[in-house]
C-alpha cells in the first residue's frame, strides 16, 4: 500500500487505526474473492476512468479506490471514522425514506455498506449498487453473499449512468459527494433527477457541511482531495439547482447530515 508520508493521517491516525483492525477478517475477505474474475465481469475492456478519480489519492493511498488494499480496508477503517456508531449513521438515511420503494439505486455504493442495509430494510425492492471501482464491487458482492441478499451490481460513473430515465423511485448516495469535485457533484444530481420517476426521492448521507467548514483541519487529517470544496458548498442549493423540490437537510450526530430532495 503506497501512502504519502507527509500527511497527518499517516503520521498519527493510520498507525492507531491499523492497530485496531481485524487483520484475520480482512484476509478472509481477500481470500474468498476471485479478484480478477470479478473485475473482468464488471469492468468493460475500454472503460476510461475520469481524471478527477484516478489521479487523486484518497486517504493517502496512491491509486485511491482502484486497489485491492483500499477495498478490503474500507469497512474496517470506516467503522472508526463514522462516529458515534456506523450502523446508526447509515440507518439515519433509511429512516428518512418516505415510501416503500420498489426500485432503488445506490450511487457510489463502494463495498455495499449502504446498499445491503437498504435491501434488508426493503426486501421487496429491486436494489442496484453502482460504483467506479471494480475492487469495491468485488467486496460488495461478497458482503451481499454473506448477508444472503440479492443485489444487482454495476460498474460505472454516477454522473453518467447507463440506466433509462425514470428507472428508480429511490436514489441514494452515502459518503460520495465529499469525494467528488462540486461540478461533478452537480452533474450527479442532474443524473439522479433524470433517473427518478415522478415523486421519487433522492437521499444523500455525507459529512455535515456546516461542521466541516468550522473544522478545516479534518480535511488534512483524512487527505480528502475535494472535501474543502464540498464543505464550502450547500447541498440544499445544489439540489434546488438540479430541479428537486421539498429539499431538506437534517443533522446526524453533528458530524454528518442527510439531505433529501423529491422529483415532482
Amino acid at each position: 500500500m503506497a501512502i504519502r508520508q507527509d500527511t497527518l493521517w499517516e503520521q498519527f491516525l493510520s498507525p492507531v487505526i491499523q492497530s485496531l483492525l481485524d487483520k484475520e477478517q480482512m484476509m478472509a475477505v481477500r481470500d474468498r474473492i476471485d479478484w480478477q474474475g470479478t473485475i473482468d465481469r464488471y469492468q468493460a475492456p475500454e472503460f476510461s476512468y475520469p481524471s478527477y478519480y484516478h489521479t487523486q489519492n484518497y486517504h493517502g493511498i496512491e491509486g485511491g479506490y482502484l486497489t485491492q488494499t483500499a477495498a478490503i480496508t474500507y469497512d474496517p477503517i470506516t467503522q472508526y471514522v463514522l462516529p458515534p456508531y456506523e450502523p446508526w449513521v447509515r440507518q439515519s438515511l433509511i429512516d428518512r425514506v418516505r415510501t416503500q420503494p420498489r426500485r432503488i439505486l445506490d450511487l457510489g455504493c463502494g463495498t455495499g455498506s449502504m446498499t445491503v442495509p437498504l435491501k434488508q430494510a426493503f426486501p421487496g425492492a429491486v436494489v442496484t449498487g453502482l460504483d467506479l471501482s471494480p475492487y469495491m464491487l468485488a467486496v460488495a458482492e461478497d458482503r451481499a453473499s454473506q448477508a444472503g441478499v440479492e443485489i444487482e451490481w454495476a460498474h460505472g460513473t454516477a454522473e453518467l449512468t447507463q440506466f433509462e430515465a425514470g428507472s428508480f423511485d429511490l436514489v441514494t448516495a452515502a459518503l460520495l459527494f465529499h469525494e467528488t469535485p462540486p461540478a461533478i457533484a452537480q452533474t450527479i444530481l442532474a443524473e439522479s433527477y433524470r433517473l427518478l420517476s415522478a415523486g421519487g426521492q433522492l437521499l444523500i448521507l455525507d459529512g455535515n457541511q456546516r461542521t466541516l467548514r468550522s473544522l478545516e483541519w479534518l480535511s488534512n487529517v483524512f487527505e480528502e482531495p475535494y472535501i474543502q470544496a464540498y464543505a464550502a458548498g450547500n447541498l440544499d442549493a445544489w439540489l434546488g439547482k438540479a430541479g428537486f423540490d421539498d429539499v431538506e437537510t437534517t443533522d446526524v450526530f453533528w458530524i454528518n447530515q442527510v439531505t433529501r430532495g423529491v422529483k415532482k
